[in-house]
Parts: structure tokens; sequence; C-alpha cells
């Protein structure tokens, strides 16, 4: 029986290896290390580190040169090189020192993944697009491919989700597609406001109404007509406010503080609520005429731990958007980054996560998003979540640590290729050509990902 030697194994791995003696000389460097730099071992071994390796973690942070320091390993720090082509390959880094039989420290390993295929992910395109949304979810292709059909028509719209994730958004998308999209879109924070200025604030009052009342002022549906009104937190509205606006719902007219004369408005209705309105009209807090009044056509978004394919998609979104806000040359997010969006839960959905960019980007001084720059609650967030399942945070994977970019990769590059299939009838040559990937290289993907063809 043949005899597996480290050689082979090291050779056979797609990861990057090469070893340094204790006057940083590289000793060995294995077939990835010479596919990813495109520097032949011929060449690189005998040379300094850094003279082959252009990487801003030589002028920075070197993880070899930390591991020496402190005696400790390195795991996953994420930076890129370099190659011989000269474009910029991104990577995540490992490190160990090399001993000997006594334990005398006789040179430095480490391990590096090119980290390039992810990149391409997070940049995919989005599968569906209505105005400002974009999205690779199946369960928002589901909502999103309601929109022009809920556009065209007048009927009120019930849009459910919890806090942050884009209920007025959609409510804008809806409006941009209907036919009263050149009207205004005013909204409403219902559940912001107590009864007596909700009331001022919908329907307006006439002069002399209550005290400081000295001059008219329309109301928010009057200001609607021709457009949209949206209804935000409606869960929230007293009894007393529900039947005031049951009426205007049902009669589409409605009557100014202090006014004598019934005005009448043709704005399209939308509300919005985090709430369980079932629940609240079971438990007499909501009353079941308006909810089956404003319940005619309901749409709910999913919480964004229900459509983590988005998140790459989402982050770079708002990376952009700050940056340029800030006056900032930024432009990605570190491995252990976006390990952490997706160790994540997300209570506060899409408004939590562009928060988290914001705030990355104003405290970022290098020129990608790291750990550092996120909020405590999502950096410590992986751990938390592994300690809950039982698990170590270094599980073994090969390296001794669990690779958060590489599963985050395959949870993207899963659904990508599943939705693909999904839209070309589970033909894998059409999926391919939509993709940009060879054949043959789609059935081993699908193969890899246990994705199912039948």
């Amino acid at each position: 029986m043949d005899i597996v030697t480290t050689e082979t194994i090291l050779e056979s791995i797609n990861d990057g290896v090469f070893t340094i003696d204790n006057d940083w000389l590289i000793t060995s460097f294995n077939r990835a290390a010479e596919q990813i730099t495109g520097i032949s071992r011929t060449d690189a071994i005998g040379l300094r580190c850094s003279e082959v390796f252009k990487s801003n973690m030589c002028e920075g942070r070197c993880p070899l040169a930390e591991t020496f320091s402190t005696g400790k390993t390195v795991i996953n720090q994420s930076g890129y090189i370099v190659n011989l082509a000269g474009k910029r390959v991104p990577v995540s880094v490992s490190t160990a020192l090399l001993k000997d039989s006594q334990g005398k420290v006789i040179g430095g390993a480490e391990t590096f993944r090119d980290l390039s295929e992810l990149e391409q992910l997070r940049k995919l395109r989005a599968r569906e697009r209505f105005g400002t949304i974009v999205s690779n979810s199946e369960s928002m292709r589901k909502i999103l491919s309601m929109v022009p059909a809920v556009a065209q028509s007048t009927s009120t719209v019930l849009v459910l989700g919890e806090s942050g994730t884009g209920k007025e958004v959609l409510a804008r998308a809806i409006h941009g597609c209907s036919t009263q999209k050149h009207g205004p879109f005013i909204a409403v924070n219902c559940g912001a406001l107590p009864d007596t200025l909700l009331e001022s604030e919908l329907f307006g009052y006439r002069k002399g109404a209550f005290t400081g009342a000295d001059r008219d002022k329309p109301g928010r549906f009057a200001l609607a007509r021709g457009g949209t009104l949206f209804l935000d937190e409606i869960g929230d509205i007293s009894q007393a406010m529900q039947v005031k606006l049951l009426r205007v719902l049902q009669e589409r007219q409605f009557e100014p503080l202090g006014g004598r004369e019934t005005e009448k408005t043709d704005a399209r209705i939308i509300c919005a609520t985090n709430r369980n309105l079932e629940e609240l009209v079971a438990q007499g807090a909501f009353r079941q005429d308006l909810y089956y009044r404003i319940h005619i056509i309901a749409m709910t978004i999913p919480p964004l731990r229900e459509r983590r394919e988005d998140i790459p998609l989402l982050a770079d979104q708002f990376l952009q958007r700050f940056s340029v806000l800030n006056n900032k040359n930024l432009d990605r997010f570190s491995a252990e980054a976006y390990g952490r969006f997706y160790a994540y839960g997300w209570p506060g959905n899409i408004r939590e996560l562009e928060n988290a960019v914001e705030r990355a980007v104003v405290l970022c001084q290098g020129d990608e998003i790291t750990l550092d720059d996120l909020p405590a609650e999502i950096s410590r967030s992986h751990t938390d979540a592994l300690q809950a399942e039982g698990q170590s945070p270094k599980q073994a994977d090969g390296t001794g640590v669990r690779t958060d970019v590489h599963s985050a990769k395959e949870e993207v590059e899963r659904q990508c290729i599943v939705d693909a299939l999904m839209r070309h009838g589970m033909r894998v040559s059409e999926a391919a050509v939509e993709l940009g990937m060879h054949r043959a290289t789609l059935y081993r993907k699908i193969q890899a990902l246990s994705i199912g063809l039948e």
C-alpha cells in the first residue's frame, strides 16, 4: 500500500503553503502557492518571503512576524497579495511555528487561501430589482414578482414585516410602478404621534379649530391626492382613531378638524406594521372591520436572517454609499467581517446592517472594513453562536479553525446556483451560461454542494 507523505498532502490541497527558516528564507513552496502567486517554487525557494509576496500585510501587520514574536498562531487574517501578473488577489492567512523534535523553533509556516471567488460572489448582480430594492433571495423574489400587479391596482395594501426589513422601501417601489407614480408619496408614522396630533396630521384643520390654529392646514390625505399615502405602524393606533380611519377608507372622504365641509381623496393607501394584527384582533385591540379593509392585499417581507444570500449585496451597496459620503476609498470587507455578518442574527434587519456599515466606514482607518470596525454585538456573535451549538470557536477543519469564510461562500454560491437552475427548469447547460461558467464546472459545484437536480 502506498504511503501518503506530508509532501503529497501539501501538493494536493487548494490552499497555498510555504515555510521559512529563522532567517526568513523560503524553504518550501507548494503547488497551490505557485498557482495563486504565479511564481514557481524554483524562483521562490531561497528568497525572503517579503521578496516573493507583494502584500499589504508585509507593510503592516505581518502574520508570521506576529507568530514569531508571540509564539501564537494567527488565524484567518485577511489581506491581499499582488501576483506575478500584477493582479491583486484577496487572501485569508494562517500561520504557525515550526519546531524540531526537541521543541526548538526552526522556522515558520503560512497557509493562504485565495478568496477571489468569494469577492466575485459578493459582486453578483441582483436577480430581482425594483426601484432601490435588489435581491438574490428566493423569498424576496416572490414578493417582488407581485409588485407590478399590485402597483396597477387601486386596492389597499398591507405590508408586514419586522422592524427594519424595508417596508417603506417596498411601499415606494409599489408607488413608483403605479399609475399615480407622478403624484406625491406621503408617509406618516402613526405610532409616533398621540391621537390629537395624528388626527390633525391626517385630516388637517381649519383656522380657529383650536388654540394656535391661526391658519388652515391641509392634512396628509389631502396632500396625497393623486399619489400614495403610506400609513406606517398602523397597528399602534388607538381604537378611536381606528374608527375615523375606517370611515375614510370606506367612503374616501374626511372632514378637517374645525371644518364643516367634507373633502374627498383619491390617494392610494398602503399600510404597514411589524405587529401581528390577527392577534390584536383576537385580543380586541384592533378592529376586525378595519383589519379586513386594509388586508385586501398583504405582502410579508422576510427578515434578513431568512435571506442571508442578500447580505453581501446589501453590505456592498451600503459600503459604496457611505464611502462616498465620508470621502473614503473603501471597496471591500475583510474575510472575518463577512464571517461575522453571516453568523449574526440581525434583529434590526436591513436597517441594522446599514447602521453597522456606516459606523464601520466612519471608524475604518485602513483600506478595508475589518472585524475591529464592527459593533461589539456583531463582532462577538460568531463565538456566541458556536457556544450555543455546543461547539468550540476553534473547531477543527484541517487547520484547527472553523472557516467562516468558506461556509459563507458556500451558502451564497449554493443559493445562486439553485436560483439559476430553477429559472432554467433545472437545465444545467443553460444555467451554466447565465452563471458564466463551463458546464463541467457547474456539475462539479452541484455535486460538491449537494444540490439535487430532480
